[in-house]
């Protein structure tokens, strides 16, 4: 069989998306769920935070948003402005680091799930990422930012598997946990992506970092930031009539913090 090429996945924008498409009519209704039972004021201006090849950035940008997707990997920016193209959309794209960016004010919401806050390793880039965001936003403006938050009795060595397919084109995807050191907050996360592409066959791989929160982890870096309140917290269910309380049993969690 032939092996696994190590890769960055964000250059396969078009695999790498197809991955969790099946997310994404959840999230962007939960998103509109949001904007209408939080937002202070209209929304029209968002911006989707590490959007990669854009799947959530072309499906809101559908629903009438004005949209700013926001990336560091050029090949999954170039990626989402073919697809805004082809669709005939408008939105704007911004190549930029996360941890470290200024856009022209005001937002009325910004995006940011599914564990793409956590690529930020140190203290000191998320608490600026954090006030980066608030910069942007109106007054009342709201920041939807989603990630796990691990838990002491969580299994290290998680694994996961899930297929998707998009006409002739099917991706299965494994996640697994190969390092974790609670100590330093770091993670390793191993992806390979078995791609069919019409008769093109792909075995993609690669690893990132990322910085663990626990509960507490994440009270303090918020503490630091006093823009934002917190409005509600949810799952990854994305059920805007099933809040969860912000204890120490939270792990997949959806924060929807609010600019004071």
């Amino acid at each position: 069989m032939t092996p696994f090429e190590t890769v960055d996945c964000y250059d396969y924008p078009k695999y790498w998306d197809l991955s969790f498409q099946d997310e994404t009519e959840l999230e962007c209704d939960f998103f509109e769920d949001v904007f209408k039972r939080f937002g202070q004021g209209d929304t029209h201006r968002v911006l989707d935070i590490g959007c990669g090849g854009g799947r959530n950035v072309v499906e809101m940008a559908t629903r009438g948003f004005k949209m700013l997707g926001l990336d560091n990997n050029e090949a999954s920016l170039a990626y989402l402005a073919r697809q805004l193209y082809e669709k005939d959309l408008n939105a704007e794209t911004v190549s930029t680091d996360m941890a470290d960016f200024q856009i022209e004010p005001p937002l009325d919401a910004a995006l940011c799930t599914f564990n793409t806050f956590r690529h930020l390793l140190t203290e000191e880039q998320a608490e600026s990422h954090l006030h980066c965001v608030a910069r942007a936003l109106r007054p009342g403006g709201l920041y939807v930012l989603g990630f796990h938050i691990l838990q002491d009795y969580d299994d290290p060595e998680c694994e996961e598997h899930w297929t998707n397919r998009d006409g002739d084109v099917e991706v299965t995807t494994t996640l697994e946990v190969v390092q974790s050191c609670r100590e330093e907050r770091l993670e390793t996360l191993l992806f390979h992506l078995q791609v069919r592409d019409g008769e093109k066959q792909l075995r993609l791989k690669a690893e990132y970092p990322y910085r663990i929160y626990n509960p507490t982890q994440f009270r303090d870096l918020l503490a630091k930031v006093p823009e934002f309140e917190i409005c509600e917290v949810y799952d990854f269910n994305y059920d805007i009539d099933d809040p969860m309380p912000f204890d120490d049993e939270i792990s997949d969690a959806v924060f929807v913090l609010r600019k004071i």
